[in-house]
């Protein structure tokens, strides 16, 4: 690892970076993008193709207050029943519009708590995806699992459905550290879940941590990290917590005088990951790791979107539901945010586009570029090349100039920029350096 005076020279610990799982992020999409550009992307995929899908779900039992997604609290299942009819028809609008043979190479539900639908409307949501687009041969069915809000019945009803890969968010397991940022699991019941969909026929179980939490130490870390590998997941995410109370409500109800320093939270990540690493892991991009035979760890290529690091083929991701947003090679469109105008829109028999953002200029060589040095810790010019031949030039110029923003940190060879292990914390800061949409 670089010395900390040289990362915090070059702005590690007070740099408010993306995470970079979209570019231009979400913070540069604009309302000029509508239902028609989105109906006219959907129509443009060629038949027969294989798409990605997500389904998003806006809802918990209980807030936790460090989550920054769409969310919001149902003490019953009013609100979710009436919100899995809108779905449905939104799923129905969008088989009008998508050419013939489209087949899912990937089906993601998120949150929210996917899993606070009851086992029945596990089976209504399933039962129109299917009749949408059928999945394709080896396709990945993922699930991002709330240990407190899953039992036997939701998930046989997931595993009938197709379900192979799912993923727990486990956060943290000390006591003091949880109740700091509202949150109560028994870390028993994890692995209880666990055991249940392995029983199930799971075929890849991954489980999410929080870093930098209010209290936490690296000892609480070293905890967690050790209690979570005891259960030997294919995968383990480690994700920084981000505070930001004045753009998060909730956030608000968290001691911000307990929260370690930035340059504390870069000592939580290091003993994970080394935790990690001696357990036999590999490390995938920035924040995740993986077993030397799962799929991110063996394959050729990877991307990073908002469902993180992946090995999907497809070039189309259509998002369903509240906010969720779906990615074109035309570029990005975002459903209303609010599940009541969601509803709303999808009531009228119009779709949800709210927003978004059309390729233009050098966007998709920038995303590219960016997304590689996320992905590998390289900028290959060669792979670069083939995607964008008319654009050497500005590949070139972009890359001399990141070099010399970060002189012996990215260094520049023949096959494009490497960034050295020492220097990968400095990874999105880099990233940055790409993206011409930064206000200065």
């Amino acid at each position: 690892m670089c010395q900390k005076s040289q990362l915090a020279k070059l702005g590690l610990f007070d740099a408010k970076v993306p995470r970079y799982t979209s570019y231009p992020t979400v913070a540069n999409f604009n309302p000029t993008i509508g239902s028609g550009h989105f109906m006219s992307w959907i129509r443009a995929i060629p038949p027969g193709n294989q798409i990605s899908l997500y389904l998003h779900v806006p809802f918990c039992r209980n807030l936790c207050w460090f989550c920054m997604c769409r969310t919001q609290g149902a003490r019953s299942d009013a609100p979710i029943a009436a919100y899995i009819d809108a779905l449905k028809q939104e799923i129905m609008s969008l088989k009008l519009h998508l050419p013939k043979g489209v087949t899912l190479s990937r089906l993601h539900w998120g949150g929210g708590t996917p899993t606070i639908l009851s086992p029945e409307m596990i089976r209504e949501v399933t039962a129109a995806l299917a009749d949408l687009a059928p999945l394709s041969p080896g396709a990945e069915f993922s699930v991002e699992i709330d240990p407190n809000a899953f039992d036997l019945a939701r998930c046989e009803a997931l595993i009938r459905a197709g379900m192979t890969h799912a993923s727990i968010g486990v956060q943290g397991v000390d006591s003091t550290t949880q109740q700091a940022i509202g949150r109560s699991l028994d870390f028993a019941r994890v692995q209880t879940i666990a055991e249940m969909l392995r029983r199930g026929g799971v075929q890849c179980l991954s489980m999410d941590l929080l870093y930098g939490l209010p209290h936490q130490t690296q000892a609480q870390m070293s905890q967690s990290i050790q209690s979570v590998l005891s259960l030997a997941p294919d995968r383990l995410t480690l994700y920084a917590y981000i505070h930001l109370p004045a753009l998060i409500r909730r956030q608000a109800m968290i001691p911000s005088e307990a929260l370690p320093r930035p340059e504390d939270r870069l000592d939580l990540f290091e003993t994970a990951r080394a935790l990690c690493l001696q357990e036999g892991y590999q490390a995938i991009g920035i924040d995740t790791f993986a077993r030397p035979n799962d799929g991110l760890t063996q394959a050729r290529s990877l991307k990073r979107g908002f469902q993180g690091y992946s090995n999907d083929p497809s070039e189309v991701l259509i998002g369903l539901g509240a906010s969720a947003i779906s990615r074109f090679p035309q570029g990005y469109a975002q459903n209303a945010p609010g599940t009541a105008r969601y509803i709303t829109s999808i009531g009228s028999g119009s779709l949800a586009t709210d927003r978004g953002h059309a390729f233009q200029g050098e966007d998709r060589l920038r995303g590219r570029m960016i997304e590689a040095l996320l992905c590998t810790f390289k900028i290959p010019r060669h792979e670069i090349m083939q995607r964008f031949p008319d654009q050497e030039a500005r590949f070139n110029a972009l890359v001399s100039d990141a070099c010399k923003a970060f002189p012996e940190i990215l260094a520049l060879t023949e096959e494009g920029a490497v960034l050295p292990e020492p220097a990968r914390a400095l990874a999105r800061v880099i990233a940055r350096h790409f993206d011409a949409y930064v206000v200065s």
